[in-house]
This record gives C-alpha cells, sequence and structure tokens, in this order.
C-alpha cells in the first residue's frame, strides 16, 4: 500500500502489509483474500493504519512527551511502573482529530448497513507492526475488546488499543527483543462479532505444541468466547486431527477427543463487552464440537498451514445463531519452528518423590526446585530465581515474573494458554490445569516438575534425579535390519516421532487399557449386574456421555492406539492384542467380578487362550471392533495384529476364527503376526507360520520357559540371561525356520537396548527387525549397522 491512509478495509490487505496494520491484520486480510476459495470464512470488517496511529499521536501532540518518557525509563532513572502509566494517561486523555474519527464512523456505519444491524457488536484488537513475525509472537502484549456496539464505545475502545502498545509488559517485552519504539505502531483491527457466546471458540494450531509433531492438528475448544482459552481461565476440550487422512472424506481421523471441565465461560454482557459466568453442569460433560466441525477446522488449518508455507497458531469461533464457524485470527507458530528439525534432548527422571499433583505437560523437560505460590504479579518482589512458580493461572503481566523460574504450575488451562505458549517460548517445563492438586505444593517445599513422561504432567516431592539425554542425526546410522520402537503410552508417543525409526514393533494394547480406560472391558459389557458399587459408581463417572459403555471402551482403546500408529505411519505397527494377567486383570475396575484366582497367572489364563473363551470372548470383540475402526474409519492401515501367547496351532485357529467374526479376518491387507514367547512356538514354527504372517520374539517369556525361570524371582536373578546359549539356539532356529516357511521375524525384548553384542546376535541370524524403547533407539541402532558392517567385510575377506 502507499500514500497516507487511515481506515482501510481488511479484504483490501494481505500479509505484505505489515507495515501499514500490522501483523494480526494483515493475516486476517490475507485469509479474507485468499483463503476463501478453500471454504475458510473469516468475519468481514476494518482496520485503523500506522499512519493513523502517528497522526493521532501528532494530532495531540504526544509524540515527545513519549519518547521523553521512554528514554528516562531506559536510562533507569524512571521505574516501568510509573512510566507506562503516565504514557497511557496522556493517550486515553488525548482528543480524536476529527477527520479521523468520521473516517472510523464511517467505516463502522458500512460494516453495520452490510451485516443489517444498526448498532453492530464487534471485535476491536490491537495489532503491532512488529507483531506476529516469525521470531516473535508478542504474545498477548497488546490488548483487545469484545462485543463493543456503537460509535463512542468503538472510538474509545480504539482509544485503548492505541494506549495498550505501552502497557508494563508491552514496554518491557520491547525492551528484551530489542525493538525501537519510534519504529513501531498500532494498527486497531474491527471485526464482525462472531456470536460464539452462544456457542464456543477457541485457539488451533497445525503442529502439536509440544513436540513439533507435523502431521497432527491439534484444537482446543471451550464454550463461550474465546477468551477464556486465550487466558487459561477454563480448562479446554482438546482434539488431534491427523493431517495425511484429511483428504479422504471417508475417513474420520480424529485421533483424540478429551472433554475438559470447561467451569466457566465468557458471554456477552447486556451493557456491551463481556462477563465471566459459571457453566452448568450438562454443558461441562458435552463435547463442544461434533466430528464434521473438527474435520472442517482441521482442514482450514491445513489450508492456512500450506498457503502460508510455516506451521501456524489460529484462532477460530462458532457462531451460536448460524451454526457457522470461522477463523478469527492466524499468526505464524514461533516456537516449535525455531527448533532444529534434527537435534533434540530428551529427559529422564529417577528416584522420583510421590506424585503431589499432575496436569497437562507442557514441553518435554524436567526441573526441580523450591515452590514459590504467588497470587498475582504484583508480588513479583517475593520471587526467587529459579524457584517453582506455583499460581491458578497467567497473563502477559507474569512474564517478568515466569522468565525467572524454572518451571510453572497452573490450576487451570490448556495447552493454547497463555502459561503454555510463553513457557514453550521460554523452554520451561510448565504444567497445566493440575486443579486442586496445587494444594499439595507448600510454599517453599522442594519439588521436581516433570514433562517429559508424555501428554500428563507430575509434580513430584523432593529433587528427583534428572537426566539429560541428546540426540543428533549424525549419530544415527542407516541400516538394513529394521529398527523399530516398542510404545505403550499414546500420551508420550510424539515425543518421539523425529526419530528415524521403521516404525513401532510392538504397541502394547494393554498399556492403553490400563492408564487411559482403567475400567474390565467385561465390567463395561456387563455393567448393570456389577455388584461391586464403588466400581460401578466410578465406571458410570469414567463413561460420562457414552449411552453406550462398551463404546467407550471401543472409541477410547481406538484413538489411543490411533496416536501410536500416527507416530510410525506409513511405516507399520504392530499392535499386540491385551496380555495382562488375570491378577492384572483384576485390578481393572469391575474387574475382580472376572477373574479367577491363580496361583501362577504368568502360566495361567492369559494371551490367546482368554479370546476364544466363554469367559472373555465378548471383551475381546471390543477389542477387536476397535482395531477394526482404527483401519477402516480412521484410517490406519498400517496396523498388524498380535496375537501373544498362543500356545498351540489349534489355538491360534480359534483366535484367527474369533477375529474374522469381529470383522478382523487375516488377509486383505490385514497381517497377523504372533509372539514367540513359547518354546512350542519354535519347535512348531512352520505349522505357526501357516497361520500368521510373522513371528515377533517375546525374549522375556521365551528365557523363563526355556530355562525354566521365573523372571520376577530375585533369588534366580542371576540364571536370568537371555544369552545362555539354550536361549540363543531357540531364537537362531526360529528365525530359521520362519525364513524358510515366508514368514517375517522379528524380537521385542529387552536384551538388544542392554546388550550390543545381543543385537550382533541377532542380525547374524536374519533377523528382519528389532524393536526396542525409545531412549535406546540410537545405541542399538549404532550397535545393529556395527554388525551390518562386520558381516559385510567377513563376506569380502
Amino acid at each position: 500500500m502507499s500514500g497516507q491512509t487511515w481506515v482501510v478495509g481488511l479484504s483490501s490487505v494481505g500479509r505484505g502489509d505489515i507495515a501499514c496494520v500490522g501483523g494480526k491484520n494483515a493475516s486476517t486480510g490475507e485469509m479474507l483474500r485468499s483463503l476463501a476459495s478453500h471454504g475458510v470464512r473469516v468475519p468481514e470488517g476494518f482496520a485503523t493504519t500506522s499512519d493513523a496511529f502517528k497522526f493521532f499521536v501528532e494530532g495531540n501532540q504526544l509524540g515527545d512527551a513519549i519518547t521523553v518518557a521512554l528514554q528516562a525509563h531506559r536510562a533507569g532513572k524512571v521505574d516501568l511502573a510509573t512510566t507506562g502509566a503516565r504514557i497511557r494517561a496522556a493517550v486515553l486523555g488525548a482528543e480524536w482529530p476529527p477527520a479521523l474519527r468520521r473516517e472510523i464512523a464511517n467505516a463502522y456505519s458500512e460494516l453495520c448497513a452490510s451485516s443489517g444491524a444498526p448498532e453492530l457488536s464487534v471485535a476491536v484488537r490491537s495489532s503491532a507492526t512488529a507483531e506476529d513475525l516469525p521470531t516473535a509472537s508478542f504474545a498477548g502484549q497488546l490488548e483487545s475488546f469484545l462485543n463493543i456496539r456503537g460509535e463512542a464505545a468503538l472510538l474509545e475502545a480504539c482509544k485503548k488499543c492505541f494506549a495498550s502498545l505501552y502497557t508494563d509488559r508491552a514496554i518491557n517485552y520491547r525492551i528484551e527483543r530489542g525493538f525501537e519504539d519510534k519504529d513501531l505502531a498500532v494498527s486497531v483491527g474491527v471485526q464482525r462479532m462472531v456470536r460464539s457466546d452462544l456457542a464456543g471458540a477457541g485457539v488451533m494450531f497445525s503442529i502439536d505444541t509440544e513436540t513439533g509433531f507435523d502431521k497432527v492438528v491439534v484444537i482446543n475448544a471451550a464454550l463461550g468466547l474465546g477468551e477464556s482459552v486465550v487466558q487459561g481461565a477454563v480448562d479446554p476440550d482438546e482434539y488431534q486431527v491427523f493431517k495425511p487422512f484429511l483428504e479422504n472424506e471417508k475417513l474420520t481421523p480424529i485421533i483424540e477427543k478429551a472433554c475438559g471441565a470447561k467451569e466457566l465461560k465468557v458471554i456477552y454482557r447486556d451493557s456491551g463487552g463481556t462477563l465471566q459466568v459459571v457453566t452448568r453442569d450438562e454443558e461441562r460433560g458435552k463435547l463442544v464440537l461434533l466430528d464434521d466441525e473438527i474435520l472442517l477446522l482441521a482442514r482450514w488449518a491445513c489450508a492456512i498451514e500450506s498457503h502460508y508455507g510455516v506451521a501456524m497458531d489460529m484462532e477460530w469461533a462458532k457462531d451460536g445463531l448460524s451454526g457457522e464457524l470461522f477463523v478469527v485470527q492466524a499468526r505464524p507458530e514461533t516456537v516449535q519452528s525455531r527448533r532444529g528439525a534434527r537435534n533434540f534432548k530428551t529427559y529422564r527422571v529417577r528416584a522420583k518423590g510421590k506424585v503431589l499433583a499432575r496436569g497437562l505437560s507442557v514441553g518435554n523437560a524436567a526441573a526441580a526446585g523450591r515452590v514459590c505460590r504467588l497470587d498475582s504479579p504484583a508480588q513479583i518482589d517475593r520471587f526467587v530465581d529459579g524457584a517453582v512458580l506455583v499460581t491458578k493461572t497467567t497473563d502477559p503481566d507474569w512474564a517478568p515474573i515466569m522468565k525467572r523460574a524454572s518451571a510453572i504450575v497452573t490450576e487451570h488451562g490448556g495447552r493454547t494458554s497463555h502459561a503454555a505458549i510463553v513457557s514453550r517460548e521460554l523452554g520451561l517445563p510448565a504444567i497445566v490445569g493440575a486443579g486442586e492438586g496445587v494444594l499439595q505444593l507448600g510454599d517453599g517445599a522442594e519439588v521436581t516438575v516433570s514433562c517429559a513422561e508424555g501428554n500428563e504432567g507430575f509434580v513430584y516431592e523432593g529433587r528427583a534425579e534428572i537426566e539429560t539425554i541428546d540426540i543428533a542425526s549424525a549419530d544415527i546410522p542407516p541400516t538394513k535390519t529394521k529398527v523399530m520402537l516398542n510404545l505403550g503410552d499414546p500420551g508420550a508417543a510424539f515425543q518421539w516421532w523425529r526419530l528415524p525409526a521403521d516404525g513401532v514393533g510392538l504397541a502394547r494394547m494393554e498399556f492403553v487399557i490400563a492408564n487411559h480406560i482403567k475400567v474390565h472391558p467385561m465390567a463395561l459389557l456387563g455393567f448393570e449386574k456389577l455388584q461391586d458399587q464403588a466400581a460401578k459408581a466410578a465406571i458410570a463417572a469414567a463413561t460420562q456421555g457414552y449411552a453406550n459403555k462398551a463404546e467407550f471402551l471401543v472409541d477410547k482403546l481406538s484413538r489411543g492406539l490411533a496416536r501410536l500408529a500416527a507416530v510410525a505411519w506409513p511405516h507399520p505397527i504392530i499392535v499386540r492384542t491385551s496380555d495382562f494377567k488375570t491378577n492384572e486383570y483384576a485390578h481393572l475396575l469391575g474387574g475382580a467380578e472376572f477373574e479367577p484366582k491363580e496361583e501362577n497367572p504368568m502360566l495361567g489364563f492369559r494371551g490367546a487362550s482368554r479370546y476364544y473363551s466363554p469367559a472373555y470372548r465378548d471383551g475381546f470383540g471390543l477389542e477387536c471392533q476397535a482395531l477394526k475402526r482404527l483401519r477402516q474409519e480412521l484410517g490406519f492401515s498400517n496396523v498388524v495384529v498380535m496375537i501373544p501367547f498362543c500356545r498351540t496351532p489349534s489355538e491360534a485357529d480359534r483366535v484367527l476364527a474369533a477375529m474374522a467374526e469381529n470383522g478382523l479376518a487375516r488377509g486383505d491387507g490385514l497381517e497377523v503376526y504372533v509372539m514367540c514367547e513359547i518354546p512350542a512356538n519354535v519347535i512348531r514354527a512352520e505349522e505357526f507360520a501357516q497361520r500368521f504372517d510373522g513371528f515377533s520374539i517375546g525374549s522375556n517369556d521365551l528365557t523363563q520357559l526355556v530355562l525354566g525361570v521365573d523372571r520376577g524371582a530375585a533369588a534366580l536373578a542371576e540364571l536370568f540371561d537371555e544369552s545362555d546359549a539354550a536361549v540363543k539356539a531357540m531364537i537362531a532356529d526360529v528365525i530359521a525356520r520362519a525364513r524358510t516357511a515366508g514368514a517375517k521375524t522379528g524380537l521385542c525384548g529387552q536384551a538388544p537396548s542392554d546388550d550390543p553384542t545381543f543385537a550382533a546376535f541377532l542380525v547374524s541370524c536374519g533377523i528382519d527387525s528389532i524393536s526396542v524403547s525409545p531412549d535406546s533407539f540410537v545405541a542399538v541402532k549404532q550397535s545393529v549397522a556395527a554388525a551390518e558392517a562386520a558381516i559385510l567385510r567377513q563376506s569380502h575377506s
């Protein structure tokens, strides 16, 4: 744009006009102008320009006074609070130049006329001319005002936006980032309000905000206006959508749907502005968005990301009158996009104390320090550098304290709250939405904050041991033998997406059931007949929102496994059906009523024997339904099913028949493997190979059954040796016989992680794949590469 212009229509500007209308307004105009063809809806509006701000300042002769005040503060002569207060008072007390006032009033009248409302409700947002750059987010530094109605209220809100350039936090932010005040101006964006006070709103990112995983869209949603999500005042719903499948309209690739507490919502105040109110119980128990709406927003997020060419941070809103969705803001994501694409750190926390609090984890780090509980940023004098900040929630006024903390814990908030966004930018571990758990964090107490264990973060009593592990791409050589990952926690899976693994060799279904479902499958099917009233009440609470209790398991299990499959895609993920022992099943909610008491559960009613038994056949049917949904509805055709502890070929036939009855027939793209953990699996390998596509060697169980050593017996620990000649003979035998029969072989035990020579042994046998825990992936990959190189040298000598 050229020439002096005071007011422009948002649809007439684009991302090249940041100097004129600021980053926020330039981005909004870009979407209006360029993304309508993709169906992206953005509310219409107009913006005042940087020229308008300068004209306002010059017309009121404020320039010299602002410059002198800021110079005095930078020189240390006047404190920040006094400086900011003086400048803001001057701006708010100034008069609108008549010509500028008329232009803003006319633009508002035209917007009202086009909407058919005499006094249209609008959102008034500040947009700095250095805002939303790839290296600076200006996250929440300037002010926004919602539900502004009428010319007088609009002009007052615009003036407040001008003044917000000189809040204490904004001045401090610019000083730290090296921005010169003379280079900055404020544009004010005025948009038609979306009636999300009658529906919901929130934030979405085109990548995972914690790990940078670039194949998902993460959406947070709350009731009412989106202000509550941005400010971290509520615990919102969270949805995750797998981007590669969005173009296939036959699939619904929503890999996470978590219902947040949503205790509060922001609505219209009758006199203008907004009001925060408590939500009703029936509102809290429902998801804000339907599946079709989640998928539409995710497709918009992908379209916006594709257009801008970078990962994006977006705000959306749903109009409760029309039912339409809108994107109201979009800016570049400024944290994960600045991190190295290949080199990263991981953390291990050892010697933990008891869990004091838990919530959503932000980042993947861990830190220890003394708790400092604060109710207000005005208490900054109480804060000691390196302390763990504990508070209800944060806003931009907390920034000076947050950057001095070693970790942050908030009572409220989601992954897109202010506390989460700023913690990522600062590289701090943070736990948000910890709820009443913060009451356990006494002021001055020594604690460890761990965000290194997946989606859930923990505050442990005392100072734990924190180990930092550096992983670089240069340390990971290519190998012919596939090296895969053992995974079981959907909440932790995304942190390993950058590892160049060949897939997931063992996804433990029972881990998902134990940690994310916690209910015995048969207790869901027989809910009405449960005798344990305490368990029945707990199950009723866990399954709230599900008319069919069994659907709770199918839904949660399929989505939990989907998050593991997403990390593997397009490589295979081998999902082992549940391998609890009866004593472990009994510990699930309602489980005691369905499990026999056994003297030796390790050799009892486990694995394949359960799947066709009348005692668990219907529970296995739910597992099969979840796997079918995972493959056919969510789209993860890379899923391979694996059957554990299958004692005989005839037992295999019965299990495969039960699977087929539940829509999981082997063939037609579905491979089925068997765990090789019983000597019979080796001795009758050819017969098993006729029924299964591959063998996955479970070295722990195979070792105990070959040597006759209980792997959990401390007194026999010295005898439990996976490298024993008898065990290795069994492994070498099954690999050779499986290869002859045309079946694949892999190993998913711990031995290769602990012993490089064991990995070399497997390579020498010609195994197809080795699956290990993520933290040992690099070491095993190096061992495998060295073994392959040694074999190659021998073949050439």
